[in-house]
């Protein structure tokens, strides 16, 4: 393996104090051992920290997330939404959303505001209201992602956001020569957010966790 170069190795250091930051409490540690339990890889500590930051701003009313897990993401959002805001989390895995269910209900998060859907995003997302959400997490295959992005559009209120996480591929992304199926889809639904103005006003891309791919909606 190559060696690190003094800036990279700086950079990581940046990163991986950044990454350390947050303090976790007993609930989100429960839902992280639940994930461990289920085999499930939950949103890095980074990532939550910035996902509640981003609901805390954005102050979304509704909210969509694909990818419920054990609830460490979706717990994150709904600690950072306003009070009365409702979560619809979409996960295939039903014994995953029993452990977010518990989770949410060990937080005081009544089942009225935690909305959980055992299905697939191809399968429940066109049931969905269009134009009726403010914020659309996705957490979910990333062969998917130009449907789920699509989809998206169609949800999200004019200035709503959306949120794409492992944006960076496990690092696959910045680097040309890798042409896996799924960097490839990611950089090409990065392109679309940041070229397409009919239906982007703006994106960044944030290198915490494993990325964060960010739009909002015109």
């Amino acid at each position: 393996m190559k060696a690190l170069s003094p800036q990279q190795t700086g950079k990581y250091a940046s990163w991986a104090f950044a990454e350390a930051r947050p303090v976790e409490d007993e609930v989100v540690l429960m839902a992280r051992d639940r994930s461990a339990e289920l085999g499930i890889t939950p949103v890095s500590e980074g990532t939550a920290s910035v996902l509640t930051f981003l609901a805390a701003a954005a102050r979304p009313q509704t909210m969509v997330e694909l990818g419920t897990g054990a609830g460490v993401s979706g717990l994150a959002l709904m600690r950072g939404a306003p009070a009365g805001a409702v979560l619809t989390s979409l996960d295939p895995d039903a014994e995953a959303q029993r452990a977010a269910r518990e989770v949410f209900g060990a937080d005081g998060y009544p089942s009225s505001t935690t909305r959980l859907i055992a299905g697939r995003g191809r399968t429940v997302l066109p049931k969905l209201s269009a134009g009726a959400y403010d914020l659309v997490f996705i957490d979910a295959d990333l062969l998917l992602l130009e449907y789920h992005v699509t989809e998206a559009a169609r949800l999200l209120r004019s200035g709503g956001m959306v949120i794409i996480h492992d944006a960076l591929d496990q690092d696959r992304v910045p680097r040309p020569a890798v042409r896996d199926a799924s960097t490839v889809m990611l950089r090409d639904v990065g392109n679309e957010l940041r070229d397409n103005a009919t239906v982007w006003r703006t994106s960044t891309l944030l290198p915490t966790g494993t990325g964060l791919l960010l739009a909002t909606r015109v």
